[in-house]
C-alpha cells in the first residue's frame, strides 16, 4: 500500500488530495493546525509532529499557505508594504515549508520512487511578473521556489529516486480565494487535486527541482 503525508489536510486542496488518494487505496496521514495542532510556522511544533511521523512515505505534500494573513490583503503597490505583513507572508509561505523540508530525508522512502511537493503559485515567478503588486506574497513564493530547488539538489544525494517539485494549482475555489474569484477561471478543490496528482504521476527524477503548473507545464522561475 502506498503511503502519503499531507501537510495542511484541513485546507481545501489538502483535503481533496487526501480524499482522492484514499479512493485510490492509499494510506494517508494528515497534519493541520485545526486537527492535530500542527503549526507550520512554529519550529517546535514541526519538530514535535514530524519527529514522530512514520517513515517510508511515497508522497509528502505541503498544501499550506495563504493570500491574506491577519486581515492584510496583498499590496497593490510598494507604498502599501509593511514590515509586519511581509514578515508574516515569509513565515507562512516560505519558512514554514522549509521547516517541513528539513525532515523530508527521513520521511521519504529511499528504496523506490518518492515525491515531495509543495504548493507554490505562478505569481511567485520572477520571469512571469508583468503587473507588479502583491509584493510580499510574490516574494514569499519566489523564496519558496528557491527553497524547493535547493532541497531537490540535497535530497537527490541521499534519495536516488526522489522527486522534489513546486506546483502551481491554478485558481481554486476556497475560503482563501473567495475575494479574488472572477479575475481568473477557477476550479473546484476536487478538480485541482485530480490535476495535481496527474502531474505528480507523470514526473520523473529528471523533473526534480522543477516548478510545474496544474497541466504539467514548466513554469519559469
Amino acid at each position: 500500500m502506498e503511503k502519503a503525508l499531507i501537510i495542511g489536510e484541513s485546507g481545501a486542496i489538502g483535503r481533496a488530495v487526501a480524499t482522492e488518494l484514499r479512493g485510490r487505496g492509499w494510506s494517508v496521514e494528515g497534519l493541520s493546525r485545526s486537527g492535530e495542532g500542527f503549526d507550520i510556522t512554529d519550529a517546535a511544533s514541526v519538530e514535535r509532529h514530524l519527529g514522530q511521523a512514520r517513515r517510508d512515505f511515497d508522497l509528502v505534500l505541503i498544501a499550506t499557505g495563504a493570500l491574506e494573513i491577519d486581515g492584510n490583503a496583498p499590496e497593490k503597490s510598494l507604498r502599501d508594504l509593511t514590515v509586519e505583513a511581509m514578515a508574516a507572508q515569509y513565515l507562512l509561505n516560505a519558512i514554514g515549508p522549509a521547516l517541513v523540508m528539513r525532515h523530508t530525508a527521513t520521511l521519504l522512502a529511499r528504496d523506490r520512487r518518492a515525491v515531495v511537493a509543495t504548493l507554490s503559485a505562478r505569481i511567485g515567478s520572477i520571469g512571469d511578473n508583468r503587473l507588479g503588486g502583491w509584493v510580499s506574497y510574490r516574494a514569499a513564493k519566489a523564496g519558496l521556489n528557491q527553497i524547493i530547488r535547493s532541497a531537490a539538489i540535497e535530497l537527490g544525494r541521499s534519495h536516488a529516486q526522489a522527486i522534489c517539485v513546486a506546483l502551481h494549482p491554478g485558481t481554486v475555489e476556497s475560503a482563501l480565494t473567495r475575494r479574488y474569484l472572477g479575475r481568473h477561471p477557477a476550479v473546484t478543490p476536487q478538480a485541482a487535486a485530480h490535476h495535481l496528482l496527474a502531474v505528480l504521476d507523470g514526473l520523473s527524477v529528471a523533473d526534480s527541482g522543477g516548478f510545474f503548473d496544474w497541466r504539467g507545464d514548466p513554469v519559469t522561475w
